[in-house]
């Protein structure tokens, strides 16, 4: 009888202990902008550790960035639909059961991003540790299985349109044949490397129209002949690297901005893990939406938009590269001037005209001002977890100057590459602007006001 009794407290006690975990009210999860941010940067810290091209790491951020948004504007009426404004991009599935949609956005982000790399790993295990973090803040499991199943589905979605942009194909093209004439690009101390992605203008625009749309100047043609505008333009960078001040060698240090940079100790070479440009300005636009206070929808908006330009801005540089394909200032000052002389940045690996920085951080700076203002300033702090300093900016166009001339003062670029490059990337950042509407403003103004100190 005592036994029997036990057996029933024990299962009425089990009845009770179901009968209250099933009755508890899911708890409300909030998923604050800093979880796009940290996955950004998480994004960030494994292209760098991967070594992925200037190039092909726009194209990560591009449709990742993408990827987010497009979640997330599925439940805001007050922003647009990038499918149909997007080269091929065709508007997402729809969710079969109910789902977290902030929760969704990041991961959907993240899902992307990490079919995009080599360490997929090291993205998996920063989001199974955030699902972690969010069933101990009271999401239920069922919730997050429908949710991630989605954000599954929008990844797949966002990779089948990213499979049909060429670059898959350009793995296959034939490598960049060096061209024996003077004024042509040659490979570069100290590694010699093979010229990246010549075949990058050949990959599919997000919104220009092609990758000749905006075709700078031409380049000025090459002479050795002292007096001649190219002699000078060279005569230029080697003087200009004979008198630099100590800021212009922090401006040149903090834009350099090379993933290819190699170290070298006698006979051992090794690479030094460096941001790409890209990278550069996607961390800007974290520091802008954190000062601005913009809230996670805004935030998937000014990444999505900055990630498109500088994508764009890729393939529009990449495209005159590899068809005026000038030869680099170390190449030719050490032909003609000084056989001894090395630029204070490393030399990439790709020809010389026009600069990749100049293009694609003006493209970046005009939608961010687009997005912020004309005279949003900030503290550029990016660069710091990579062993560099703070730099103060009153101006996303301000920044984009000092990248632009910073080429200069390392001594990888003439003048016209940075001018023209410029030129060139305002172009691509006023395209973008014009034809991306990711909102139903009748009048130009910013998006997201600076918030006040």
């Amino acid at each position: 009888m005592k036994r029997a009794i036990n057996y029933f407290l024990g299962l009425a006690l089990l009845v009770t202990s179901a009968c209250v975990s099933t009755d508890q009210p899911e708890k409300e999860v909030h998923v604050p902008p800093l979880e796009l941010h940290q996955s950004v940067q998480k994004l960030t810290d494994v292209i760098v550790h991967d070594i992925f091209s200037p190039p092909v790491a726009s194209r990560i951020y591009a449709y990742a960035s993408i990827a987010a948004y497009e979640v997330l504007v599925q439940q805001d009426s007050a922003y647009l639909t990038l499918a149909g404004q997007l080269n091929g991009l065709e508007p997402l599935p729809k969710p079969g059961a109910p789902i977290h949609w902030e929760v969704a956005a990041v991961d959907a982000y993240l899902q992307t991003g990490r079919a995009l790399i080599f360490s997929e790993e090291k993205i998996e295990d920063y989001r199974q540790q955030w699902h972690q973090r969010l069933l101990e803040q009271g999401m239920s499991r069922q919730l997050l299985d429908q949710t991630t199943a989605y954000s599954q589905a929008v990844a797949s979605h966002i990779l089948a349109w990213s499979g049909t942009d060429n670059y898959k194909q350009t793995r296959t093209f034939e490598k960049h044949s060096i061209d024996p004439e003077p004024g042509k690009w040659q490979p570069t101390p100290p590694a010699y490397m093979e010229a990246i992605e010549p075949h990058w203008n050949k990959i599919r625009p997000f919104v220009l129209d092609s990758s000749s749309q905006f075709k700078p100047a031409a380049a000025t043609p090459f002479s050795a002949e002292k007096g001649s505008p190219f002699y000078n333009e060279m005569l230029e960078v080697y003087e200009t690297a004979q008198n630099l001040s100590e800021e212009q060698k922090e401006i040149a240090s903090f834009w350099d901005c090379n993933p290819y940079v190699m170290n070298v100790r006698g006979h051992v070479m090794f690479a030094a893990k460096k941001i790409t440009p890209g990278g550069h300005w996607m961390g800007i636009t974290k520091i802008a939406c954190q000062k601005a206070g913009a809230p996670l929808m805004q935030s998937a908006q000014a990444y999505a938009l900055t990630a498109v330009a500088l994508a764009d801005g890729f393939i529009s540089c990449w495209d005159e590269k590899y068809r005026s394909n000038v030869i680099r200032p170390e190449t030719v000052i050490n032909r003609y001037i000084d056989e001894s002389w090395e630029p204070l940045l490393q030399t990439p690996p790709f020809p010389e005209y026009p600069s990749g920085h100049s293009v694609i951080s003006t493209a970046a700076s005009v939608v961010l001002t687009d997005l912020f203002g004309p005279n949003f300033s900030f503290v550029d702090s990016t660069e710091v977890r990579y062993g560099l300093g703070f730099r103060s900016f009153t101006s996303f166009t301000h920044a984009a100057e000092e990248a632009a001339i910073s080429r200069l003062y390392g001594g990888i670029h003439y003048m016209p590459a940075i001018e023209n490059g410029v030129k060139e990337g305002r172009s691509v950042g006023e395209w973008v602007v014009k034809n991306l509407k990711t909102t139903m403003r009748e009048e130009e103004q910013p998006l997201v006001a600076e918030r006040k100190e």
